[in-house]
């Protein structure tokens, strides 16, 4: 075999060999003789058969299979009681902070009589609430999701985008606020992507679009978005291109304009580890056509080179052809800008993994004349700058816990903003120009509250309680340490009621993500609640892949080094028996999206260590992961099949690779949404079909199928009722919790 062949994916012949499954009470399934040879490596996929979810045989099986887990999950003891019990929680009277815009205030409610958020809107701050945005009357049978929402700068309109089935793929409208009433023309589809960045006179916005021909694949999908701008009033058909697409599914495109109208912002993200910033001087560049539009023979010319150079420069050449010059471009690191008042502040973990702050006058862009204001602090990571009522608002993590700073447009400490306790605010509602701010403020055992504060002044007040019929008073938090296998240090978060003893015999949910530079921080979460009332202690530790400790911390869980997020959940779950917290069959686990990839490789890596697995919307074949769905934007995250040396990393790992036939498996409970177009349900199929085969134990291993959801879920508070209570009567009887204990 040449050097060449070894390292490409070809399909070995393995004809006419097929037999079924029939362990357990699951229905049967197929299993074919089928393998790649990827890079000299034969590599099984006995259920590829199962990927394709519109084939009427995979239909079938998913009908099958659903069927069979509702009811056995309907028979178990304790779930009416949680039923009732996630009705009381998630039927809710709450408030978002607002945003405000010329006096005008917006939010979204819950409300107890009703299954989804409604956005409303008042004229000034207490003024009467108004109905802005309901999608409960928008389709009968709920199908119809409120996907986002911006308002004009102006307060005058309000872009907004819906999906079906709570699908990423959406369309975006225009309100007229004060007729209450769409603008007729102004329906823009291929939205997936899309937020409205509005004109100052909201004459029109910027947007990212995606083609709607359903010819082109959907993983290729990113790599044909452009950003487009949009005027009031005409046919998004024809919407001036502003910059072309760039032609990789791997880069992220998006546009974003400054307050004043002067400044267009591009930014092409690679990944979730480097971006590159243009800019574009409208205002030098008003005598151009309509909204900057890129010149159709300027894009042709660059598209031309595209042959005869590498990516990165024919990106650069299309985007310099379109009018933008660079800002920052080609460096390792992330960057966030925003241009204030002729300055830009920027945002950035460039040689401080922490992060650290900029600024830079647009007239010297040039890298050597940044000069910082804001230095890396060796304690926190800066998670997030705003700017706000003209000062520079720093939301901190430290030991994944919320620190908030005010700082002058030089950087300077104004002054820090006093929280309620130890908990998490994700950002402030508020304006570059407006002293007034909203935040959000939860805590594990803290019910969120929103809060105004003057961010000049740094007094705070309670704005809107938000209430839930629980009793967190015998509840409480704590943060542990523990080793992970290379020695690392990792903390974690233990949830659990106030009488809690170390027997060795709690009944123990543990849970993380661990990628994507995601934070796990503490948060208020009713169903955590509810497992706290059945006598039950959460954990969360900070795995490595996330952004609590910087951007290092992020790095030492990617691509070859995705086994450390691995190890440092199953050292938390040996942490959690060690301590005499738990024992493996009183402890479980359970993760959603990268996190489903979590629990997937952790069950099949220590099946021994855990007695029951919930699994949602998850990645779990990694090897063919980049093939669907949204995959090929997650390579800079994962690694690629395709390049050899990943490959060793990602076959090591790859959940549905690691199933041994005749291994003890702990009890899964698979939840699959229908309508993900983001996280292929292929995952889910493939791997359940490869458990339900292999596994020597007399547990469930069902697959739930929730109808249409996107892979967020379904947004139906009873749709997320039913799950939960599966979910939790699922774990309940599998960790032998089957009363409830109260407060």
């Amino acid at each position: 075999m040449s050097h060449r062949a070894s390292r490409s994916i070809r399909p070995l012949f393995l004809l006419g060999l097929a037999f079924f499954s029939t362990a357990g009470d699951w229905p049967s399934t197929r299993r074919d003789e089928v393998a790649d040879l990827l890079h000299g490596v034969p590599v099984a996929d006995p259920y590829r058969w199962l990927e394709p979810g519109n084939d009427q045989e995979v239909k079938a099986w998913m009908r099958a299979q659903d069927e069979l887990a509702r009811a056995r999950l309907k028979e178990l003891p304790a779930r009416e009681g949680l039923r009732e019990r996630f009705a009381d929680l998630l039927y809710v009277e709450s408030i978002s902070p607002p945003s405000h815009e010329q006096g005008r205030y917006f939010y979204t409610r819950t409300h107890v009589d009703k299954e989804k958020k409604i956005v409303y809107y008042r004229n000034g701050e207490r003024g009467e609430e108004r109905v802005l945005i309901d999608p409960n009357p928008m389709s009968a049978d709920g199908s119809i999701s409120l996907r986002g929402w911006t308002p004009s700068n102006d307060g005058r309109y309000v872009a907004y985008k819906v999906s079906k089935n709570n699908a990423d793929a959406s369309t975006m409208y225009v309100r007229d606020i004060q007729r209450g009433k769409d603008l007729a023309a102004d329906v823009i589809e291929g939205a997936k992507y899309a937020v409205a960045s509005w004109t100052p006179g909201a004459t029109g916005f910027y947007y990212t679009w995606l083609p709607t021909d359903s010819s082109i694949p959907i993983e290729e999908l990113p790599g044909y978005a452009e950003v487009r701008f949009h005027s009031l009033g005409t046919d998004p058909k024809h919407d001036p291109v502003i910059h072309p697409a760039l032609g990789d599914p791997t880069q992220f495109i998006s546009a974003n304009l400054s307050r004043d109208g002067h400044w267009l912002l591009l930014q092409l993200q690679h990944g979730w580890v480097r971006s590159d910033v243009y800019v574009k001087d409208l205002k030098a560049g008003a005598r151009r056509k309509v909204a900057g539009a890129v010149d159709a023979q300027a894009v042709a010319d660059a598209r031309a080179v595209d042959a005869r150079t590498t990516d990165a420069r024919a990106a650069a050449m299309l985007t310099e052809q379109a009018g933008f010059r660079p800002l920052v471009v080609g460096q390792n690191a992330l960057y966030g800008v925003i241009p204030w008042k002729g300055k830009f502040y920027v945002h950035t973990n460039e040689d401080a993994p922490r992060y650290r702050v900029f600024k830079v006058d647009p007239r010297r862009p040039e890298r050597a004349s940044w000069r910082e204001i804001v230095p890396e602090r060796a304690d926190a990571t800066l998670k997030e700058m705003q700017v706000l009522g003209n000062h520079l608002v720093l939301l901190y993590l430290r030991n994944a816990v919320s620190e908030v700073e005010v700082r002058n447009l030089e950087g300077k400490l104004a002054h820090e903003v006093v929280l309620p306790g130890l908990g998490t605010i994700d950002e402030m509602a508020g304006n570059p120009d407006k002293d007034e701010a909203y935040f959000l403020f939860t805590s594990y055992t803290q019910m969120p509250q929103i809060y105004r504060t003057s961010i000049k002044s740094g007094k705070t007040t309670l704005w809107e309680t938000i209430e839930y019929s629980a009793d967190v008073s015998r509840m409480t938090s704590e943060q542990v340490w523990y080793r992970s296998k290379d020695g690392t240090g990792v903390s974690m978060f233990l949830v659990h009621r106030k009488d809690m003893v170390k027997n060795g015999d709690n009944p123990v949910v543990l849970t993380g993500y661990g990628g994507f530079n995601v934070s796990m921080t503490p948060k208020f979460s009713p169903a955590m609640v509810v497992w706290l009332e059945h006598g039950g202690v959460v954990a969360i530790p900070n795995l490595r892949g996330g952004g609590e400790y910087g951007e290092e911390w992020h790095r030492a869980g990617m691509l070859t080094r995705r086994q450390n997020v691995f190890d440092d959940f199953i050292a938390a779950a040996e942490y959690l028996i060690a301590e005499k917290i738990t024992r493996a069959e009183r402890l479980a686990i359970r993760g959603g999206s990268n996190g489903g990839l979590l629990v997937g490789a952790a069950m099949t890596q220590h099946p021994e260590l855990f007695r029951a697995v919930v699994c949602g919307a998850p990645l779990l074949d990694m090897v063919r992961y980049h093939r669907f769905g949204s995959g090929k934007t997650w390579i800079q995250e994962y690694g690629s099949a395709d390049n050899p040396e990943q490959f060793k990393a990602i076959h090591a790992y790859s959940p549905y690779h690691r199933v041994r036939e005749g291994t003890a498996y702990p009890a899964l409970l698979m939840l699959s949404p229908d309508s993900d177009d983001r996280v292929d349900p292929m995952h889910a199929r493939k791997f359940v079909a490869a458990i339900q085969a292999a596994t020597t134990r007399e547990l469930p291993v069902w697959l739930r199928i929730e109808k249409q959801a996107g892979h967020g879920g379904a947004d139906l508070v009873r749709q997320a009722v039913e799950l939960e209570a599966d979910a939790y009567a699922f774990l309940c009887d599998q960790l032998g919790v089957n009363q409830h204990r109260g407060q």
